[in-house]
């Protein structure tokens, strides 16, 4: 099987990944491995992750195996046991049978995002990340892309642009691209000492507001919040006050963990989603990760892809002769897949999210009533994803 793409006179392809995330720094090490000379470059000054858990699913493990980092993650995270649905009040709605998703798909793992990130940063050779590096113009010429960064203007063969929901490469190359879309709702995001480990995970579903809880390894937890909320809005100083008035009157260990928490651990996001684009490929530019396809975080799958679309993109890169035509294959596999994906989450967040009490008391019985094997057969198309094989490219992964 030919290289792809132009070589440097030792033969060497080159790529440039734009985003320092964890899809732009897995789309590194996939490349690495592949024979690639990678440079990711990143805007911030330094890189790191924000204070938050993340779920792994097995699709997700069994791309962190194919990166060769899956056994350092294991040992670092922590397997989801019990989880589930459950009201306000702590009644259980919908119980998750982990032992029989664990036998069919594989286990599903916790672990801190920054923990993950130091796992993907140490996998790269030295020299590979450039902090500090804004990109302030991407250019297609031919057979070669180049990127411009602060003073420097860097030549490769491959453009990566995994640079986020607001990616300045997709604004830059795909002009007519539809802009991130608000869901409607907010989150707080914050990691607390919880002294003791918590045994139950999962979601906890109100009128127009939720909250999930995750344990974490070091006897920690990770704890969102969920609510219905105009764009923009804030509380500078008092978001930690926010949550314990939305949410200090539902079941344990929330208010437990609430009172337990520091205003400074507080994160919020409002929640966007990226609607879908007719391509992820420009030329020698391809689009990974949020920049891709950001999607709402209901089905715990936006690291998941991403770290999928970093083993898929470099899989293929090795089992076709160009560059062009093993990036049209990644279009072909990683779009579809991934819109399905992100449109099935919408779905889920719009229900969950349900403010109405005739709707939420419909929604809940209908939880109650979906046999738990209904809904691990409704995962089985995101969840039975395996790695590309170099000899079958073509293989159908698009769920």
């Amino acid at each position: 099987m030919g290289e792809a793409g132009h070589t440097d006179g030792a033969g060497e392809r080159s790529a440039m990944v734009v985003g320092g995330g964890i899809g732009g720094l897995a789309a590194g090490i996939a490349l690495t491995r592949s024979g690639w000379r990678v440079k990711v470059l990143e805007r911030a000054a330094t890189f790191g992750e924000v204070g938050a858990g993340l779920s792994l699913w097995p699709n997700g493990l069994r791309a962190l195996d194919a990166l060769g980092v899956g056994d350092q993650v294991r040992r670092q995270a922590l397997v989801e046991t019990q989880a589930g649905i459950r009201d306000m009040s702590g009644r259980w709605l919908s119980r998750t049978d982990t032992q029989e998703l664990d036998r069919r798909f594989g286990p599903v793992v916790m672990i801190h995002r920054a923990r993950l990130f130091d796992i993907l940063r140490t996998a790269l050779p030295a020299g590979t990340l450039c902090a500090d590096a804004k990109v302030t113009r991407v250019g297609l010429d031919g057979q070669h892309v180049e990127v411009e960064h602060g003073e420097e203007v860097s030549r490769a063969d491959l453009l990566v642009a995994a640079d986020g929901i607001g990616s300045s490469v997709r604004s830059a190359l795909w002009p007519q691209a539809p802009k991130p879309r608000y869901a409607g709702y907010t989150t707080w995001r914050l990691v607390v000492d919880t002294q003791q480990r918590l045994s139950v995970g999962g979601e906890s579903w109100g009128r127009g507001e939720r909250v999930g809880i995750a344990p974490l390894a070091d006897d920690r937890a990770y704890l969102f919040c969920v609510a219905n909320a105009p764009e923009g809005q804030r509380n500078p100083g008092n978001e930690l006050a926010e949550i314990r008035r939305r949410f200090g009157r539902w079941h344990a260990p929330i208010p437990q963990l609430l009172a337990a928490a520091d205003e400074e651990a507080v994160l919020r996001h409002d929640i966007y989603t990226l609607p879908p684009l007719a391509s992820f490929v420009t030329g020698r530019a391809v689009l990974l990760g949020d920049a891709a396809h950001a999607m709402t975080p209901n089905l715990g799958q936006g690291a998941n892809q991403a770290l999928e679309d970093a083993v898929t993109l470099a899989a293929l890169l090795d089992a076709h002769s160009d560059v062009e035509s093993a990036l049209a294959s990644y279009d072909h596999h990683r779009r579809p897949r991934t819109q399905l994906i992100g449109r099935r989450s919408d779905r889920i967040g719009v229900a969950a999210q349900w403010q109405s009490a005739p709707a939420t008391a419909l929604r809940d019985l209908m939880v109650r009533l979906t046999p738990g094997s209904a809904l691990l057969n409704s995962l089985a198309p995101i969840l039975d994803w395996q790695p590309p094989g170099r000899d079958d490219p073509l293989a159908d992964q698009a769920g």
